[in-house]
C-alpha cells in the first residue's frame, strides 16, 4: 500500500521514552565522564583551579619510567592471566558438565568468589602467600621446595599477582562456560555418535567450534577486565603497589596521581592512553578471532 510504512521499534516515539532513563544513566556517568577526563588530561593544576596546559601531560606520562614500569607489568598480567585463567576455566567446566552429576553443588561452589568482595580474598591470600607461616610456603617445604618471599620480593610481586589474578577470574568464566556448554544442542553428538567419533573428536569438531562465541566473548571481557586491575593490588599487598612499586600497574598508577599525588592532569592523560590501549588492543583482538571462526 502506497504510503505505508512497516513497522519498527525505532520509528515509535514511545520506544524512545522508555529508552530515556536509561540513556541519561548512560550519559551521565559513562559518556559525560569520559569527554571530562578527556579535557582534563590537557590541563594541569588542581581540580578547583586547572589551566590549559596543551599536550604537556601526555609527553610527561610517556616519559615517566614509573608509567612504563606499570604498563609493562599490566601487560605481563593480562598475557598471562586471561590464557591460564580460560584454559583452566574450560576444563573444570568441562568436567562438571560431563563427569559431575551434582553440578549445581559444584556451580555454586566455583560461584562463590566471584560474589566475594576480592578485599576479603586479598586478606586470605595475604595469609597465605606470608613469607614466614603462609600455608603455600608449608606445603612447598613437603617438596623439599625452600620458603618463597612471595609478598616482600621485587621478583615474585608480579608472578603473585598473577596467581591471585587466575583465583579470581575462575568463578566467572567457569559458570559463562557452563552456559556455553548447555547451549550446544545434544543432536550433534548423536549423529557424531552413529559415525563412531571418539570423545577428542567430538571436543575438537563438536564443543570447541560450538564454544567459540562464548570464548571470544570471555577474551574480550578478561582482557579489558585485565588491563584495569587494580583491587586485586590493593587487596594482596595491603594498600600498596608491592616493595618498591614492584606490582605497580595503569589503574593504580593513575589512582596514585590523582588521590596521593594530586595531579588529575597527568592521571587523566594516563587514562586516555589506557583507554586508546585497550580500544586497539580489542579491536584487534576481535578481528583476530573472526578469521579465526572463519
Amino acid at each position: 500500500m502506497k504510503g505505508f510504512k512497516k513497522y519498527s521499534a525505532e520509528n515509535q516515539p514511545k520506544a524512545w521514552l522508555f529508552l530515556f532513563p536509561a540513556l541519561a544513566i548512560i550519559g551521565v556517568f559513562n559518556i559525560y565522564p569520559m569527554f571530562k577526563s578527556l579535557w582534563m588530561s590537557f590541563q594541569k593544576g588542581t581540580l578547583l583551579n586547572p589551566r590549559f596546559t596543551g599536550i604537556d601531560n601526555y609527553v610527561t606520562v610517556l616519559k615517566d619510567p614509573v608509567f612504563h614500569t606499570a604498563m609493562k607489568n599490566t601487560a605481563i598480567y593480562a598475557f598471562f592471566v586471561v590464557p591460564i585463567c580460560l584454559v583452566i576455566s574450560l576444563l573444570i567446566s568441562w568436567l562438571i558438565f560431563e563427569k559431575i552429576k551434582n553440578k549445581g553443588f559444584f556451580e555454586t561452589i566455583f560461584f562463590i568468589p566471584y560474589v566475594t568482595s576480592t578485599i576479603a580474598i586479598g586478606i586470605v591470600f595475604r595469609y597465605l602467600f606470608n613469607g614466614n607461616y603462609g600455608i603455600v610456603n608449608h606445603v612447598l617445604g613437603w617438596v623439599g621446595i625452600a620458603p618463597i618471599n612471595w609478598l616482600n620480593s621485587v621478583n615474585m610481586s608480579v608472578p603473585t599477582l598473577i596467581i591471585f589474578g587466575v583465583w579470581t577470574g575462575l568463578a566467572f568464566n567457569i559458570i559463562i562456560l557452563l552456559a556455553g556448554f548447555r547451549n550446544i544442542s545434544e543432536e550433534y553428538y548423536k549423529v557424531a555418535d552413529m559415525f563412531g567419533a571418539s570423545n577428542w573428536e567430538k571436543f575438537a569438531r563438536i564443543t570447541m567450534p560450538q564454544l567459540i562465541p562464548t570464548i571470544t566473548f570471555l577474551l574480550t571481557v578478561n582482557f579489558i577486565g585485565a588491563f584495569k586491575i587494580y583491587s586485586q593490588v590493593y587487596a594482596l599487598f595491603g594498600g600498596t603497589a608491592g616493595v618498591a612499586n614492584s606490582a605497580q600497574t595503569a589503574v593504580f598508577y593513575i589512582y596514585d596521581k590523582f588521590h596521593v599525588a594530586g595531579r588529575p592532569g597527568i592521571a587523566m592523560a594516563a587514562t586516555m592512553i589506557l583507554f586508546a590501549l585497550i580500544l586497539l588492543f580489542t579491536a584487534l583482538q576481535n578481528k583476530i578471532v573472526k578469521r579465526v571462526e572463519r
